[in-house]
Formats: C-alpha cells, sequence, structure tokens
C-alpha cells in the first residue's frame, strides 16, 4: 500500500508538512505562540520546561526538542529561546543539526529586541519557511516510511475488550505493510509485562521489556508511590476496570500480536520496523509527546471516558468503545468503535474501518483535534525545581 508524504532532505517522509516555531524554555513560550500565530501553516506549542531542571530532566527535554525538529512532518524550525536557559539554542541547534538537514533558524530574545523584535524577526522567518514548504507537493511512498503511535487514556471497561483490540488490528496491518508500530506507557504494562516479554523476538529484547517495567516501578517507590496501589486510577474504576492487571491487560491489547522488534528510551529515534515499544509515563500527553520526538508521524488514541488531547505537530485519531462517551464527547472523538462491545461488528471489521480512517489521516484528513487546535505537550520529570 501507498501513502502521500512530504520528502525530506534526510530521506525521511512526513504525513504534515509543518513550520515549527519552537520555544527552547518557558520565557520564550509566549513569543514562539505568537510568532506561529500569525503564519500559515506554522505550529508551535507550551513549553513550560527547558531550564531549573535537574540534569536527568533536562535530557527530556533535550530529547523532546529536537524530536520534534527532526520529526517527518516538520519542513522546518525557527527555534525562539529567551538566551539564559540552560536548553539554550546553540545546544539545541547543534543536537538538531545532528539528527537531520532540514531548515533551521533560531533567535534568542535577548539578542533580538525583546519580544517585540523576536515576533518581527521570527515571523520573517517562518514565512521563509512557509513559503517554501507551499511548494513541496505531496507523493507517494509505501508503509515502510510510517510510524504510527498507541497510546490509551481515560480508559474504561470497553477499552480492553473493543477499542484496544481494535487499534491492534490496525497495529498488526501497519507491520505488516512493512512500516513501523509503537506501544508505549510501562506503567500501564505491570502485571501483563511477562505477556509482552513472551512476544519479544530475541531474549535481548525480553529483558529490555522486563527491566524497564521493574525500573519505573522502583522509581515510583523512591517517590513514596505504589503505582499498584494507586492504579488503576479513579477514573478508571468509575469506567469500571477494578485492577491493575485488568488495565494493564487491555492496554497492552494495542500491540496487536507480531513479534517485538525492539525497546526504546523515552523520546529516542525509532529505527526499527515492525512493532517495538517505548518507555513512557502512562500520562496521556507526555506518553504521545515521546512518540512523536521518536519519529511516529499519527498517533491513535483510544479514552473510554473521552479526551480532546491532541498534538502540535502529529495528528492524532481517537477512538472510543463507549457509546455513551461518543454521544457526550462525538466532537472530539474520530470513531466509536462500540461494534466489537454490541456485537453489530467483529473486531476485525472494526480494525479495516479504523485503518482506513488512519490512512485517510496520513493522506491529509485532518482529525477533530487538529481541527479544534489542540496542541498539548506533556514532558516527563523525575525531580523536583533545583
Amino acid at each position: 500500500m501507498k501513502f502521500l508524504g512530504y520528502k525530506r532532505p534526510d530521506g525521511k517522509v512526513g504525513v504534515r508538512n509543518h513550520v515549527l516555531v519552537m520555544p527552547t524554555c518557558y520565557c520564550a513560550t509566549v513569543t514562539a505562540e505568537k510568532i506561529a500565530s500569525c503564519v500559515e501553516g506554522a505550529v508551535s506549542f507550551h513549553n513550560q520546561l527547558g531550564c531549573s531542571q535537574a540534569l536527568d530532566d533536562v535530557q527530556y527535554t533535550v530529547d523532546v526538542l529536537v524530536g520534534f525538529a527532526a520529526n517527518p512532518n516538520v519542513y522546518g524550525t525557527v527555534l525562539i529561546g529567551n538566551g539564559c536557559e540552560v536548553c539554550g539554542i546553540a545546544k539545541i541547534a547543534a543536537l538538531i543539526k545532528e539528527r537531520t538537514n532540514k531548515p533551521l533558524f533560531m533567535m534568542n530574545i535577548q539578542d533580538t529586541g525583546g519580544t517585540p523584535g523576536t515576533i518581527q524577526e521570527g515571523m520573517k522567518c517562518a514565512q521563509a519557511l512557509a513559503e517554501e514548504a507551499s511548494m513541496l507537493r505531496s507523493e507517494e511512498y509505501d508503509f515502510s516510511h510510517l510510524i504510527m503511535g498507541t497510546e490509551c487514556g481515560g480508559s474504561d471497561a470497553t477499552s480492553g475488550i473493543s477499542a484496544n483490540p481494535i487499534i491492534g488490528k490496525v497495529s498488526d496491518r501497519v507491520v505488516a505493510e512493512g512500516g513501523t508500530s509503537i506501544l508505549s506507557e510501562t506503567t500501564e504494562f505491570m502485571g501483563a509485562e511477562h505477556i509482552l516479554a513472551s512476544r519479544a523476538k530475541d531474549e535481548e529484547v525480553a529483558r529490555k521489556v522486563l527491566n524497564i517495567v521493574s525500573a519505573y516501578e522502583q522509581h515510583l517507590i523512591n517517590a513514596n508511590t505504589n503505582v499498584r496501589g494507586a492504579n488503576p486510577a479513579p477514573g478508571n474504576k468509575e469506567g469500571g476496570i477494578t485492577t491493575l492487571a485488568e488495565k494493564s491487560l487491555g492496554c497492552i491489547h494495542k500491540g496487536g500480536s507480531t513479534p517485538i522488534q525492539e525497546v526504546y528510551a523515552y523520546g529516542h529515534p525509532v529505527d526499527k520496523k515492525g512493532l517495538v515499544i517505548m518507555d513512557t509515563p502512562g500520562a496521556d500527553a507526555a506518553s504521545v509527546c515521546g512518540m512523536v520526538a521518536g519519529g511516529a508521524q499519527v498517533v491513535i488514541f483510544s479514552s473510554g471516558r473521552g479526551t480532546p488531547i491532541g498534538n502540535p505537530i502529529a495528528p492524532v485519531i481517537k477512538i472510543t468503545g463507549n457509546p455513551t462517551t461518543f454521544a457526550k464527547m462525538g466532537v472530539n472523538i474520530d470513531y466509536e468503535a462500540s461494534g466489537g462491545v454490541t456485537g453489530l461488528q467483529t473486531i476485525a471489521e472494526q480494525g479495516q474501518i479504523l485503518f482506513d480512517l488512519m490512512c485517510d489521516v496520513v493522506n491529509g484528513k485532518k482529525t477533530k483535534a487538529e481541527l479544534f487546535g489542540n496542541n498539548e505537550i506533556g514532558i516527563p520529570r523525575l525531580c523536583n525545581y533545583v
């Protein structure tokens, strides 16, 4: 199969053609957002971090910023810094250039006439990139160029028996077509990690699966949190989920049935084909953020309770297996997947419908989150401010 995409100088293929105006820290966020709001085709986001962080947290932030600029959906980047932050533009720009040779501009607010001067200069750069991007025509590419992320949030009793197995069918199809599917949310593997490990392509990958779960649980214990006691969340319980194992067994259905080829650290570039795992938190925006930083051009996100979350760079397709949720939040949800619960459709039939919808989205159809401008991001933090 083929999809329409935009070829980048680094050989990757995007399903969107964004100009990214990227703040390196919270001081630059509003300025970057004002620049993007003035240029058609430009996107930005609210960065709450980038300074006053412990070293491990700085690395998370750096990996996300660099990964966002390198994501194939981005034509080029205008990097906006303040001038004294830990995640400075020189550092971030150098790492971006190591990952990709796409167009890049950069400026500091302290050196470019403050907010007004930076907005003026940033608009010029963003407009120049937008004009170039508008000249690029999409072409057909095979699925070996596609990376799909999978996510679930606000899970309920329908998630594990309908929506997530349907996503799993799409995952299997993407893998069969030569592409890559990412299974995420390490905290929601707990209680089912042995099942994932049994699906690893070899002992080394199986060991990595078990290690990320045990390491994450130990980190939470060190932070005085017992995830096996705190999970399921109150909303999960209200939706009918009774235990962490039940939630985890539902979560891993998003990964379909194919062997696991590799396990990646949060936000690291995904370079293997087939089903892979990324070590992400259960927090929805942060998990999606990591997969997009790793190169995912599209994300499918199930939610039994409903959520409007999107992403500034990758289209996020929302599905729910709960007809009541769809009745309340259909304006935010792209596909109502309750047929697997009611018996009106099989999981395989709905998997084909969702795959077709995913193909429409990567070929240009906008998701509900895109139409509403939902561009939430989240970057994990391990430590308190320093």
